[in-house]
């Protein structure tokens, strides 16, 4: 059967990329619910035959597996028979994968059913389906992740608590070192090899600095369109972790990963411009800000709470959420305040933006992403006015965030707004996958309850 799906041209696209680069394997990439890259592995002359034979195929079920790969028993989520959905590879993510002796590609692919309609839960068909909104008012996003992770000590067994590594100087980092160059450069082989590996990949990261925390790194991400960044951040993440074991140590994105260090963000810049002109629309001719502008803002206060599973997916989530921490305990915003969930820094009117501060490290960057675009969508509709910007610290006031993935599961579950934008069957997708780890947590006592429960109650 041929695959209607895959372009003459886009055939003629990856068929050239193959040829140039003499690649021998293809890597299929699709992110899951959970911004996990799974897929098939095959040889590069029967990658292109699969294009015209539909040869790539996945189970529909692998968009509704939890973090372990377990499946929820909830009917009328899934075709009781478990059917399959084709892959179909997108030209302009084609890449090399720098890291193996044999030439190696790696493509992300979208997903459709046997009539060509989407996987509307897939993550990457999810983000569409909000910039196809933003698209019918004639606008369109445009965004800037930035990424923290930590490197570790190799850590075998997971009863034992994360460490940091030993760097060049042969000690473990403990001090505070926040935008510390020579802290940086402890680490400098792994940071040869991740830029190498990016810029063979296209990849493009903007700076390196090192956070907070014990070997804790930042990346920043220039600006563009909301897919290919949230493909960017997939592949990085891969890319890092593949660096670092390879100088024998851990790259984890996880929110909280260590006790008494602080966690670790997925930070989003995002402005709406014209989609004809280009022009900002955050800002007035005059260079102030536009109502649209506020309407943004107004639409994150309200809803980002509600969308609160996309940001913060997992138990450890809820680890970096907390008030003697960087990250942000409620919804308000500020004028170049990191204390707030919503910062807007100091900028030329071109430039204007407002940064979502409230995802963690481990969220699906896909789904953060269309979870930031919905709540501002919305407020842009509703024409939401947001508060009056806080000066000084936010911490001082009230939390009010999600405080588990429970919270956050029952509000997602129950915000028709927000399935209106981001549709019923992914909202009902994520509560039966989280609810299901979040079952599966529950079923583990931890070393603090065996300390201080054993005995004493």
């Amino acid at each position: 059967m041929k695959n209607t799906n895959t372009s003459d041209a886009a055939r003629e696209t990856l068929a050239a990329f193959i040829t140039q680069h003499s690649i021998t394997e293809v890597e299929c990439l699709v992110p899951d619910l959970n911004g996990i890259a799974r897929g098939k592995i095959l040889p590069a002359d029967r990658f292109l035959r699969s294009l015209d034979r539909r040869g790539l195929r996945l189970p529909e079920s692998i968009f509704m597996q939890t973090v372990t790969g377990d499946e929820p028993e909830a009917p009328g989520l899934a075709d009781p028979a478990v059917i399959d959905v084709y892959m179909v590879p997108d030209p302009n993510t084609i890449r090399l994968v720098p890291w193996y002796d044999e030439p190696t590609a790696q493509v992300i692919c979208d997903c459709t059913y046997a009539d060509g309609t989407p996987v509307s839960f897939s993550s990457r068909q999810v983000l569409r389906n909000v910039l196809a909104a933003y698209e019918e008012m004639g606008l369109r996003p445009v965004v800037a992740p930035e990424l923290e992770f930590f490197l570790v000590k190799i850590n075998p067994d997971p009863d034992y608590p994360l460490e940091p590594p030993i760097g060049r100087n042969g000690r473990a980092e403990t001090a505070r070192q926040a935008y510390g160059i020579d802290a940086v450069n402890e680490f400098d082989p792994i940071f040869e090899d991740v830029y190498d590996y990016c810029e063979a990949m296209g990849i493009d990261i903007d700076t390196l600095s090192h956070e907070t925390g014990a070997a804790q790194i930042e990346i920043n991400f220039d600006h563009g369109d909301p897919i290919s960044q949230a493909d960017q951040v997939l592949l990085f993440k891969r890319t890092v972790r593949e660096a670092a074991i390879r100088h024998d140590v851990y790259a984890t994105f996880m929110a909280k990963p260590m006790q008494w260090e602080p966690g670790s963000a997925m930070h989003l810049h995002q402005s709406v411009v014209d989609a004809k002109t280009g022009r900002n629309l955050f800002s007035k001719k005059d260079g102030s800000d536009s109502k649209m502008f506020g309407y943004f803002i107004g639409g994150l206060q309200r809803y980002v709470p509600q969308a609160m599973a996309l940001f913060a997916p997992n138990v450890n989530s809820y680890r970096r959420l907390r008030p003697d921490s960087d990250a942000p305990i409620n919804t308000h915003w500020g004028i170049d305040n990191r204390t707030t969930s919503f910062r807007v820094p100091l900028s030329t009117p071109d430039a204007r933006r407002v940064e979502n501060r409230v995802a963690g490290a481990d969220a699906n960057p896909y789904l953060m992403t269309a979870g930031s675009l919905a709540c501002g969508l919305l407020g842009i509709k509703d024409k939401i006015e947001p508060t009056a910007p806080v000066e000084g610290s936010a911490k001082r006031l009230a939390f009010n965030l999600p405080r588990h993935i429970y919270d956050s599961l029952d509000r997602l579950k129950r915000s028709k707004q927000l399935r209106a934008v981001l549709g019923d069957q992914f909202v009902d997708v994520v509560w039966h996958v989280k609810q299901l780890e979040f079952d599966a947590y529950q079923m583990v006592i931890s070393s603090w309850e065996r300390e201080n429960l054993l005995l004493n109650v």
